[in-house]
């Protein structure tokens, strides 16, 4: 690995680096050597990420060496024995890790790096590229959240976030949870040190070790160099004291920060409505009368984990906080609301003034959020069923009182609140009333006509200003979209003394992009609010999405301005045709809503684009979705992009009003500032750009990018495109222009530049990551059995065939009376049994049937015509679906009944099935994995080692148990208990 020196820092690429790449982390060095915030733009596919670890990464280690060696001169000076050697080691080191002159010998802290992004998913795909470089060695954590880390059996299955914190902390005080009692005794176990554990390998790691992943993460934080975290867990002043996250002279880095602004104003905004008052007073109200029964019973107020435990509150504290609720609510619905239709907005500072009504002003708050835990611990605790938890309302108060009162009472932040912040009420529609509370839906009756008091942040500075403002050493911003940087830097409200934006490491003549204004009809294509639902408009943009079906190889992206267009272009599209005629081109995959759909949504389309015998696929999804933001579809899984519209925010949400009136009033006296009519417009050209970054992902990679709508045309929102863009954009003025364009193009770049490989099927467990197909053998078996006896057979001496003990498995266990041998032994040989063999067989296939053609292989018996029960693997075992078709076929009927041989023949079915849900579901590696324990499994008969193996490579189990519990048909007999026995162990 080369390494290149910066500015005194040696820094250990993993190859040599491109120019790009060098002078972007000439620009991460700069920010850390002199404390300095900045904001860089790089590409998708220039290496930003792994540019971004290396170079802070060997600035670290040099900080720390310096730190050290400083540590040794002082001592050495104290001894009076500094020399002229210690004085030049110590500035030689001080220059090269950026130390200042006037810094006095010992006044700096080891300081340590915060990396973090918007997804666990982006985070991974981070882990795992710091693992290919030199620095690997480096101590590294990850935080997450008890959704994600939590192994309890009980707190796991609970499906509200809300519940299962609640839960954990009862655990965790009364010392009941087994996984959190091993953190402390487990976490100096060398698996928690030497290797770098992403979210999924932390789990696995928790597993096997039996200690809580969640409290274990927490622990490795402590002693880490650099701490993966989603970037709410930063930005959220809550979140981060909840965390535990310092972060004075440490370094935080911000990767795929275009979203940081809408998440800053977001974690400093809140809601609150008068259901969520009505159902706090309800939760109040059901505790007293419990207090009220143990009194007269004269029972001691327990907790359900411990027996010893008494009530943490009185009836008193019950009291003050129903009449505190009580005067809350009066003063929420003594508020007049004039324009019913519009609602009413009030200053930022309005919102004190209405909670002062019940006496909620700044230093009670505290007292009143640590009687509400303790109020919501015991509902959580207490409630006769999982599926009736309360408190979610209480705990929503809390969460807003840590909000509202988290700046203090000085002038200047009260300032600020009147500046960024605007109160906004509505009236609460009715349907709003009926709540739902985790499990169980709860009717809430309303004495007057509901409101929702929304205190919305309109300053992204505002939650960036309280973050530097704790003593952070250095910031750094950075994303392949964030042009134009300047208003990017002005809605950041903090100094940036950095920038850059870097061009991309692809050519010219790897990129298509233009702007394409009417369809083939010639009817013009603009999707805004006066035309998107003109029938020609849906049709011309129809007609043009089929003529690029036909011109585009493989696969392509389409996006829509929002959900509701994407749905009206579709059935106006099936109504008139025109969807099946895309469809007999390039099958149509659509962006669902729900996470489980899209997931496998996302599956069935990669594995479409790999299938050579189709022409590739469409996914038709929506800027700002679940496609648009971190999905990578490098080479064939997206070979073009169309921008069907520009993605603005919708006109008349209040929210979006008050954030341009915001902006006006800032630029009466800041003239630099953006109006809210360039906000409006960035928010669209944002989302474009980072719809257009999924596809050209490495140097490679090619694709067309073709935006088509009118609009683009503005010069305007052309300067608001990513830098590296801009010099490619061409005018489209009509359609046979593009057609020609694109058919050259393609005919072009499939020559000039290497073409993946096609495969059948691959493994995509992770759609953060690049969508490379797996390297598994896909030949036909028809072509592999074409080769000669002896060829098949020389192979099988040297390689573990895993069909074939498949098909020995089912034999010995559907005869048992047949003598057991060693399987590899029997592999090596020519099999002379007449019974079928599957393994020897291949498939031809007719329009009608599939016929199963008997190679050469031992004697024929007789031939006669038999019927095939053909079984489907069936993933929860509870029996197959079946199906049937004749086949011609050699059978040994001296030794098999037909029920006999049909029975073995299912059995077979289902074990090829199974292998085939295998290979799709591991990588190459753990393939090889799983034939390697198989193998070693039929000559030691060591049950225990093939069950850990199998348990690991089928994890996590929400995924892939099915395939850990689908192997028992090939257990040995005499295992089969012990093996039922292991199963039922792991499931509890």
């Amino acid at each position: 690995m080369p390494d290149i020196t910066i500015n005194g820092i040696v820094i250990n690429f993993p190859f040599k680096p491109y120019p790009v790449q060098e002078e972007y982390m000439a620009k991460v060095i700069e920010c850390l050597q002199n404390s300095k915030h900045g904001v860089l733009e790089s590409p998708t596919g220039t290496g930003k990420t792994l540019s971004l670890l290396c170079a802070s990464l060997s600035w670290l280690i040099t900080k720390k060496a310096h730190l050290q060696a400083e540590a040794i001169v002082g001592a050495i000076e104290r001894s009076d024995l500094s020399g002229h050697f210690f004085n030049k080691l110590n500035d030689g080191l001080e220059k090269a890790a950026g130390v200042p002159d006037n810094t006095p010998s010992f006044g700096w802290a080891m300081p340590k790096i915060i990396y973090s992004s918007r997804t666990h998913s982006q985070l991974s795909q981070a882990m795992q590229e710091l693992k290919r470089t030199t620095y690997k060695h480096v101590k590294v954590s990850v935080l997450g959240s008890r959704d994600q880390l939590c192994i309890h059996p009980e707190v796991s299955k609970e499906t509200s976030s809300y519940n299962k914190i609640q839960m954990c902390h009862v655990k965790v005080k009364n010392k009941t949870c087994f996984y959190y009692n091993n953190v402390e005794s487990r976490k100096e176990e060398p698996i928690f040190k030497q290797e770098i554990l992403d979210i999924e390998d932390l789990i696995k790691a928790g597993q096997k070790m039996r200690c809580c992943p969640y409290f274990l993460a927490k622990e490795l934080k402590q002693n880490a160099d650099i701490t993966f975290m989603p970037y709410n867990y930063l930005l959220d002043s809550k979140t981060r004291k909840t965390q535990g996250i310092e972060v004075q002279n440490n370094v935080i880095l911000l990767d795929e920060a275009h979203n940081v602004e809408k998440i800053c104003e977001d974690a400093a905004s809140l809601q609150i409505s008068s259901t969520d008052l009505a159902m706090c007073i309800d939760d109040i109200t059901a505790v007293m009368v419990d207090v009220s029964k143990d009194n007269e019973s004269d029972i001691d107020f327990l907790t359900q984990d411990s027996v010893n435990v008494q009530k943490d509150f009185t009836p008193e504290d019950l009291c003050i906080l129903k009449t505190m609720f009580l005067s809350l609510e009066k003063a929420v619905d003594d508020i007049k609301i004039t324009k019913q239709d519009e609602g009413e907005t009030f200053p930022g500072g309005y919102i004190f003034e209405l909670f002062s009504k019940a006496e909620l002003t700044h230093g009670k708050e505290q007292i009143v959020i640590e009687k509400l835990e303790k109020i919501i611990s015991y509902l959580v605790t207490t409630s006769s069923s999982p599926f009736s938890r309360k408190g979610n309302a209480l705990q929503k108060f809390a969460d807003v009182l840590r909000i509202l009162f988290s700046g203090g009472t000085s002038l200047q932040y009260r300032e600020k609140i009147k500046q960024c912040y605007k109160v906004y009420i509505q009236l609460e529609e009715q349907k709003k009333s009926h709540r739902s509370d985790g499990w169980q839906t709860r009717n809430i009756s309303l004495k007057n006509e509901g409101k929702i008091i929304s205190y919305w942040c309109f300053s992204p500075g505002f939650s960036m200003q309280q973050l530097v403002d704790q003593g952070i050493r250095s910031v750094i911003l950075t994303s392949g979209t964030l042009s134009p940087l300047a208003p990017f830097i002005s809605e950041l409200g903090i100094p940036i003394d950095v920038q850059l934006e870097s061009p991309h490491i692809i050519t010219g003549q790897q990129v298509c992009i233009g702007v394409l204004s009417q369809g083939p009809d010639g009817h013009q294509l603009n999707s805004s609010f006066n035309t998107r639902n003109d029938p020609k408009y849906i049709a011309s943009l129809g007609r043009t999405i089929y003529n690029f079906s036909c011109l585009i190889p493989h696969g392509l992206l389409i996006f829509f301005p929002s959900y509701p267009i994407m749905q009206k272009c579709k059935d106006e599209w099936q109504f008139s045709g025109l969807w099946t005629q895309i469809t007999e081109r390039k099958p149509i995959y659509v962006e669902p809503k729900s996470k489980d759909s899209f997931l496998n949504i996302m599956h069935e389309y990669y594995q479409k684009i790999q299938d050579p015998s189709c022409k590739g696929a469409i996914f038709m999804a929506v800027c700002r979705g679940k496609v648009s933001e971190g999905l990578d579809f490098a080479n064939a899984n997206g070979r073009a992009v169309l921008i069907t519209g520009l993605p603005f925010p919708p006109m008349k949400d209040p929210r979006v009003i008050l954030k341009q009136r915001y902006l006006e009033e800032i630029r009466r006296n800041e003239r630099k500032a953006l109006t809210g009519q360039q906000w409006y417009q960035l928010e669209a050209s944002r989302a474009v750009n980072q719809a257009i970054g999924r596809i050209i992902r490495h140097k490679n990679d090619y694709g067309a990018i073709i935006l088509c709508d009118c609009r683009f045309e503005n010069p305007n929102f052309k300067q608001q495109l990513s830098a590296w863009l801009r010099p490619y954009i061409k005018k489209f003025t009509n359609f046979g222009m593009i057609t020609k364009e694109l058919r050259e193009f393609f005919r072009y770049t499939q020559q000039a530049f290497p073409q993946p490989k096609m495969a059948s099927s691959q493994n995509n467990s992770d759609l953060s990551l690049p969508a490379v197909p797996c390297s598994f053998d896909t030949t036909s078996r028809s072509t592999k059995r074409s080769a000669s006896n002896t060829t098949v057979q020389s192979s099988l001496k040297d390689t573990f065939n895993i069909e074939q003990y498949i098909d020995n498995t089912v034999k010995e266990r559907s005869n048992p009376k047949t003598e057991t041998k060693n399987i590899f032994s029997e592999l090596a040989s020519t099999s002379k049994k007449s019974v079928i063999n599957f393994s020897h067989c291949k498939l031809e296939e007719t329009s009608n049937n599939c016929v199963l053609v008997k190679d050469s292989i031992g004697p024929v018996v007789k031939r006669r015509k038999i019927k095939i029960v053909s079984t489907e693997y069936n993933t929860n075992l509870s029996g197959p679906s079946t199906s049937s078709h004749t086949v011609e076929n050699d059978i040994n009927e001296s030794k098999q009944s037909p029920e006999e041989t049909n029975k073995e023949v299912d059995k077979r079915e289902m074990g090829k099935t199974y292998i085939k849900d295998v290979k799709k579901s591991l990588t190459e590696e753990n393939y090889k994995k799983f034939g390697n324990i198989i193998k070693e499994y039929t000559k030691t008969n060591n049950l225990n080692e093939l069950l850990k193996t199998l348990e690991h490579l089928f994890s996590p189990k929400d995924k892939l148990q099915h395939l850990f519990i689908g192997f028992k048909p090939f257990i040995k007999k005499k295992h089969v208990e012990f093996f039922d026995e292991y199963v039922k162990n792991i499931n509890n």
